[in-house]
C-alpha cells in the first residue's frame, strides 16, 4: 500500500524569504499525526504543497504513491486553516455541498449530512444558516464537512485554533472516532497539549525547518527532567546536589530539581533511602512537549516562537 503522503526534500520560498526548507517525511496509512510548531513555522506551506494548492520550488511530492491530482479524488478530506463556509446555505446544505464535491451523490449527500449533525450533537442546527451560527458551531460544520465522504487521508490545518475548551474537546473526540476506523490523520497546530492526547508520533516545525520526527516519547525524552522534593530533616540540598543541573528552593521550602542528563529521579530516592533521609514530598514532574520543543530548538527560537503567537492571538481574538 502506498503511502497516503510523502516529502522529499521540499522547499519554498516567497519573495526570496524562505517558507520551508528541505523538509522530508512520509505517513504511514493508519497513522495519526501531529504537526507542530508555532505561528510562522511553515506548516500551512509545507500542508499546501502537500495537496499541489502550491507547486515547492524544489523536492517533490506524493499522495498514495503518485504526484498531487485527480487520482487522489475523494480520498481526502481538507480542513483549511482559513475558515469559509457559504453564509446562505444552512449547515446540511454545506455538509452536502463537500460531500458531492467529493464524488457522493446529491440524496446520498443530504442523508449523509443529516446523519453527521445528528451523530455529532448538531441536529438541532440542520437548517440553520451558516452565518448565524457561532464560530465553534461553524468551524465544527466545516469540520464535519471535510470529513462527511469518508476520506482515506485526513489533512487538518489548526482544527482547534478558535475553539473554546469545550468544542476543542469535542473536536479531539472525532479525531479520536476517526482514527478508530483505521483513516490516517495529520493536523497541524501550535497548542502542543492536543498532539501529546492524541498522537503517538509527531513532526516538529521551526524556522521552516523539521526540528525532530518520532514517537511522542522520544520528544519528550529531549525535555529536562524535573522532581520537587521536600523534608523535614536537613541536608536535603548536599544530597541531591550531585544529580541536579539546576535546584530551585520555593517558597514553601520545596526543592525543584532539574535533573542532569545521565540522573534519574530513583537514584535521588535510593540515595535518600540509603542516608536515613525521610521525605515529606517526592513528585517526579512529568515533561511537556513545549518543553521537549525548547529544549530542541533553544530559548531564543522558543521565545521568538511564543511572542509570534501571543501577537496572533491579540490580532484574531
Amino acid at each position: 500500500m502506498n503511502a497516503p503522503l510523502a516529502l522529499n526534500s521540499v522547499s519554498k520560498s516567497f519573495a526570496g524569504k524562505p517558507a520551508v526548507t528541505d523538509v522530508s517525511f512520509t505517513i504511514e496509512p493508519g497513522q495519526i499525526v501531529g504537526f507542530l510548531g508555532p505561528n510562522g513555522a511553515g506548516k500551512t506551506t509545507t500542508l499546501r504543497m502537500s495537496l499541489g494548492l502550491i507547486k515547492p520550488d524544489r523536492g517533490s511530492v506524493s499522495l498514495f504513491g503518485k504526484p498531487p491530482g485527480d487520482d487522489a479524488f475523494g480520498r481526502i478530506g481538507f480542513l483549511p486553516e482559513e475558515r469559509g463556509l457559504y453564509k446562505k446555505q444552512t449547515a446540511r446544505e454545506a455538509i452536502a455541498h463537500m460531500a458531492r464535491l467529493n464524488g457522493v451523490k446529491k440524496k446520498p449527500a443530504f442523508v449523509l449530512a443529516d446523519e453527521m449533525l445528528d451523530k455529532y450533537g448538531l441536529g438541532k442546527a440542520k437548517r440553520k444558516k451558516n452565518k448565524d451560527m457561532s464560530k465553534g458551531m461553524a468551524q465544527k460544520v466545516q469540520l464535519l464537512a471535510a470529513i462527511a465522504h469518508d476520506p482515506e487521508f485526513h489533512i487538518l490545518d489548526e482544527p482547534f485554533s478558535g475553539l473554546d475548551p469545550v468544542n476543542q474537546q469535542v473536536l479531539e473526540g472525532i479525531v479520536r472516532e476517526i482514527a478508530s476506523r483505521g483513516r490516517t490523520i495529520i493536523f497541524s497546530t501550535h497548542v502542543m497539549e492536543h498532539a501529546e492526547r492524541l498522537c503517538d508520533r509527531i513532526i516538529l516545525m521551526a524556522s521552516g525547518e523539521k526540528v525532530f520526527d518520532g514517537t511522542t516519547e522520544a520528544a519528550l525524552a529531549n525535555a529536562p527532567r524535573r522532581v520537587i522534593l521536600a523534608s523535614e530533616s536537613g541536608g536535603l540540598t548536599d544530597l541531591v546536589t550531585p544529580f541536579a543541573a539546576n535546584i530551585e528552593t520555593r517558597a514553601n521550602g520545596e526543592l525543584s530539581l532539574t535533573l542532569k542528563p545521565d540522573a534519574q529521579a530513583h537514584d535521588i530516592l535510593e540515595r535518600c533511602v540509603e542516608q536515613s533521609l525521610r521525605l515529606s514530598k517526592y513528585e517526579p514532574i512529568r515533561a511537556t512537549l513545549h518543553e521537549a520543543f525548547v529544549a530542541l530548538v533553544g530559548d531564543d527560537v522558543a521565545r521568538q516562537a511564543e511572542d509570534a503567537d501571543v501577537k496572533t492571538a491579540e490580532i484574531f481574538g
